[in-house]
C-alpha cells in the first residue's frame, strides 16, 4: 500500500487534450466514461474502473504482467491506449471469478502452487484463459507458446504449466 498515492500508486497525468468518450463491455458490464486520450487501458482500468487486478510490470509491453483479453485476444493493456478499446469486449481477472467462485483455472493455479509472489499471475491466468478458450485440450508445447509473453522471475514454469493441464482435463471434464 502506497501513502504517497493514497494506495494508488499507479498516478496518471491528464494530458490536458478534451476527453473523449469511451463505450465497451468490462467483465459483463457496459462502461460509459469520458477519458483522455493519452490513456492507456491499462491507466483505464485502474483509474477509472478501479480494478487493479491487472499489474502494471515493465510499462512496455515486454513482461506480460498487465495481458487482458480484449474482442478474445490477449493484448498488453500498457501500450494499448483506452480509447482503442471503444465498443470492445474486455475480460480482465477480475472477470474471472463465477459470484464468488475462483474459475476452474483459478483453483488449478492455487493447488499447484503456480505462483509466489502473484505478481505475474494475473497476465498469466489471462493468456491461459485465451488459450483455453480457443483450445480444450493444449499440447504443453501449445501452453508454452500461449505464455511465451509471460514472464515470471519468482516461480519457475512448470507449475503453471501443470495448472493449466489440469485446468484443461477439470474443464472439458466438468464443463461437457
Amino acid at each position: 500500500m502506497c501513502d504517497k498515492h493514497n494506495g494508488n500508486c499507479f498516478e496518471y497525468t491528464i494530458s490536458g487534450m478534451p476527453p473523449v468518450p469511451l463505450n465497451c463491455v468490462v467483465n459483463g458490464e457496459d462502461v460509459h466514461k469520458m477519458v483522455d486520450p493519452t490513456m492507456t487501458l491499462l491507466q483505464f482500468l485502474h483509474n477509472e474502473l478501479k480494478l487493479f487486478g491487472t499489474k502494471e510490470g515493465c510499462g512496455e509491453g515486454e513482461c506480460g504482467a498487465c495481458t487482458i483479453i480484449m474482442n478474445g485476444k490477449t493484448v498488453n493493456s500498457c501500450i494499448v491506449l483506452a480509447i482503442e478499446a471503444e465498443d470492445a469486449n474486455i475480460l480482465t481477472v477480475e472477470g474471472l471469478a463465477e459470484g464468488n467462485e475462483l474459475s476452474i483455472l483459478q483453483q488449478e493455479f492455487i493447488k499447484y502452487d503456480a505462483l509466489q509472489c502473484g505478481f505475474c499471475t494475473p497476465g498469466m491466468l489471462m493468456s491461459a484463459r485465451e488459450l483455453l478458450d480457443r483450445n480444450s485440450d493444449p499440447s504443453e508445447k501449445e501452453i508454452k507458446e500461449a505464455l511465451a509473453g509471460n514472464f515470471c522471475r519468482c516461480t519457475g514454469y512448470v507449475p503453471i504449466i501443470n495448472a493449466v493441464k489440469a485446468a484443461a482435463k477439470r474443464e472439458r471434464e466438468e464443463l461437457k
